[in-house]
């Protein structure tokens, strides 16, 4: 260790802003005896040490690192040492520069602040704002950065005394904590926890102000009111996410392993998916109607922490929450009719009423909606099923460097993505654009992201289909546009995130996208090389009859499976309790309104409809995953093996036709037998149809992406299979795997183009 007497610069990178990151360089200058002083500005932070333990200070400076923060590099440099300079100081922020920092992602309520919430002595106990340097709101609250407290929705809070005292002070854990408040200063709620307890227990639908927006909540054992709030919220079959006061609570409901525990109770709290257990106890059965798993979460603001502590009888301490608590309540996005969810006080009474019998909310703006994340453990590690709240706006790391890029994904479960240096930032789940207000939110999340990056992007990439409105978006910028083919993407937002470079073969199982060729794919063997993309094969086609309809109406798949197994007369009397069955026989037959689709996901339908597990669904995607919930352990059907060979099978790929495993579906009694045949026998074919292609262009590894990738037994039984024959299979977990991590994979895609204009193109139609 030097003991020499010398003056460091020191620029810190990465997420180390709004995470107490300056009081942990201050209190390590005080330890080590050094002066000079630390800033936020747009790059980072900025030091300034003079000492003579100057290498001890930078070794503590990442190994203790605040638990919020991300060290993505460290510099330094040796500077002329100031004569006479004789303390250690916190400057003002710089906010002039380029921007080339972030701010954190919010964080749920510490222990630090939970024992103050819970502590009668204490003056913010019960306080429904309170937080500190380790937890809090975030992304959600700033207008801009450098992260200070004027740039956030606490500009009109004013420090009252004390709290002054504690931002100040570099010793307290609120030491330049931009959101701290307390009931004397800071921000106050509409109405008290007992009265939203009450309402509650009463069978009340009741509005709830979090952190990326306003919940619906309501008892999840009352049957009436779940069913009233299905029915309100106009959710159709959708499974609704549960919140539960802590992981025992939870584990009444679901089963989890530790590494699932471990994600309910990380400090991003997610919704996790997790299986139900046969002998919980009742719920509502409108909660997730048919599906063998839950989606869970934990408390993550004061709020809710306090509505616990009320129906437990306002314990002191932290002690109840490590018991099992009785309450669970529904927790749902307040977004009526598919549109975005509500944040603003005026916006929620005009928009939930009708809905919520009780609005509560608060003053303190939210700057940007954040709707709450879903994860699952899938094939061993975590996997996100919609990026939200908790996670946003944390980068992908990306191989290299590229050029800035404005990705605006698909028309479903839309994400934006934008581009700056090494990182690719995911925004949070946006929704499908099918109505003006998901627009508007497109719009508003694509000019706050790029101004709180700093990022002015060269080119917008967009789907290559010409009528979804992210398409006419993206042609509205003014700037240059980039299309991608829909599932190009999907596999290079797979290898994105791993960091993959140089040619690789890529299953694309999915619902629907445009091809090359102007048809319907989501079935589709793709041979991706960054900026280029090569149609080895494809699942066969089935007829898609009334098109779009199809996809809600697993009965017209199945009937289509039934043609092409040549056993059309069967098809009026299987599924004549729906009225057009003899009508969309001749739809099929004669090639009116039947367009042929290579979809993974209308194969899925088709066996559902087959096996009588959902004739027609409340959502695109219900059957399927219904379908999956039946499943225990996947089996091989015999006599559907060969399907792998498929009708052009071999080292090109060719078409891999599903029709034999179907047909065995049709001799199978019991729907879950016919699901675990299915689920095992597709993933021994796709692995099987695949192997020869991968063997002839020399690749030991296999992309897999597209949304039937969310199917955890699909997944599981593909990575298995695949790693028991020595290739390795990379699995979307950063992005999700169906068109919420779309801008991912437009967005590299688009920067390998930028970035390597002179190569030659050879892809799917893409342009």
């Amino acid at each position: 260790m030097s003991e020499s007497f010398e003056r460091l610069r020191i620029r810190v990178r990465g997420r180390v802003q709004g995470v107490g990151f300056r009081p942990h360089v201050h209190a390590l200058a005080r330890r080590f005896g050094l002066t000079g002083w630390v800033l936020n500005d747009p790059k980072g932070v900025l030091i300034e040490v003079q000492g003579t333990a100057t290498d001890a200070f930078r070794a503590a400076l990442t190994v203790e690192a605040p638990p919020l923060a991300r060290i993505d590099g460290v510099e330094w440099d040796a500077i002329v040492p100031i004569v006479g300079e004789d303390r250690f100081v916190i400057r003002h922020s710089e906010a002039s520069g380029a921007i080339a920092t972030g701010i954190g992602p919010d964080a749920a309520v510490c222990p630090a602040c939970l024992a103050e919430l819970f502590d009668p002595a204490d003056r913010r106990y019960r306080y429904a704002f309170l937080n500190c340097t380790h937890c809090g709101p975030r992304y959600t609250i700033t207008r801009r950065l450098p992260y200070d407290r004027p740039q956030t929705a606490m500009a009109g809070f004013p420090l009252c005394p004390e709290c002054s005292v504690e931002y100040g002070d570099p010793a307290d854990r609120r030491f330049h904590a931009q959101p701290t408040a307390c009931p004397v200063c800071g921000p106050r709620l509409s109405h008290p926890p007992e009265d939203i307890l009450a309402a509650l227990r009463a069978g009340s639908i009741v509005a709830i102000k979090g952190l990326g927006g306003f919940h619906l909540a309501c008892d999840a054992t009352r049957a009436d009111t779940v069913e009233r709030l299905r029915r309100v919220k106009q959710r159709n079959g959708k499974p609704f996410a549960l919140m539960v006061a802590n992981a025992e609570s939870a584990a009444r409901h679901v089963r989890m392993d530790t590494d699932e525990r471990a994600l309910l109770e990380g400090v991003a709290r997610p919704i996790v998916l997790l299986r139900r257990r046969e002998d919980a106890p009742a719920l509502a059965p409108d909660i997730a109607p048919g599906l063998a798993w839950l989606g869970v979460m934990l408390p993550y603001t004061p709020l809710h922490y306090l509505l616990f502590h009320e129906a437990a009888g306002r314990p002191s301490g932290t002690g109840w929450l490590c018991e099992a608590q009785d309450m669970t309540l529904v927790m749902t996005s307040a977004n009526p009719g598919g549109e975005p969810l509500a944040i603003g006080n005026g916006e929620a009474r005009e928009r939930l009423d009708g809905i919520a019998d009780l609005i509560v909310d608060h003053d303190r703006d939210i700057v940007i909606r954040a709707d709450d994340g879903v994860v699952r453990k899938l094939a061993g590690a975590p996997a996100f099923l919609r990026r939200g709240r908790g996670h946003v706006p944390e980068p992908i790391r990306l191989v290299r460097p590229v050029p800035p890029i404005l990705a605006v994904g698909g028309h479903l479960k839309s994400t934006i993505c934008v581009t700056r240096g090494d990182e690719a930032f995911l925004s949070q789940h946006i929704g499908d654009l099918d109505n003006a207000a998901t627009l508007g939110f497109l719009e508003e999340t694509v000019a706050h992201l790029l101004h709180i990056l700093g990022v002015e992007p060269v080119a917008v990439a967009h789907d290559r289909h010409p009528d979804f409105q992210s398409t006419r978006f993206a042609e509205g910028t003014g700037l240059p546009t980039i299309a991608v083919q829909h599932h190009h993407a999907h596999v290079a937002a797979v290898m994105a995130e791993h960091r993959i470079e140089g040619p690789a073969l890529g299953l694309a199982l999915d619902g629907f996208g445009l091809g090359e060729d102007g048809g319907s794919w989501g079935g589709e063997m793709l041979l991706v090389d960054g900026r280029r993309s090569e149609r080895l094969g494809s699942l066969a086609p089935l007829a898609q009859p009334g098109g779009d309809v199809a996809a809600r109406q697993p009965w017209r798949m199945a009937a289509a499976a039934l043609i092409r197994m040549g056993r059309a007369d069967e098809i009026a009397s299987r599924f004549a309790a729906h009225g057009p069955a003899e009508g969309v026989r001749r739809m099929i037959e004669r090639g009116i309104n039947a367009p042929q689709t290579s979809s993974c996901g209308r194969w899925f339908d088709a066996a559902c409809g087959l096996l009588g597990v959902r004739a027609v669904a409340g959502f695109e995607g219900e059957a399927p995953m219904m379908l999956e919930s039946l499943v225990r352990r996947p089996r091989v059907a015999e006599g559907a093996w060969r399907i792998a060979r498929g009708v052009d099978g071999g080292v090109d790929g060719g078409e891999l036709d599903l029709t034999p495993l179907l047909e065995r579906l049709l001799s199978v009694a019991d729907p879950g037998e016919g699901a675990e045949l299915f689920h095992g026998t597709l993933a021994a074919a796709l692995v099987d149809w695949t192997l020869p292609v991968l063997s002839a262009h020399g690749l030991d590894r296999v992309v897999l992406s597209g949304g039937c990738l969310m199917n955890a037994i699909l997944a599981e039984e593909l990575v298995g299979r695949f790693c028991a024959v020595g290739i390795e299979p990379l699995l979307p977990r950063l992005a999700p795997a169906n068109d919420g991590g779309l801008s991912l994979g437009q967005a590299w895609v688009a920067a390998e183009r930028l970035s390597q204009p002179a190569l030659p193109m050879k892809s799917c139609g893409d342009h």
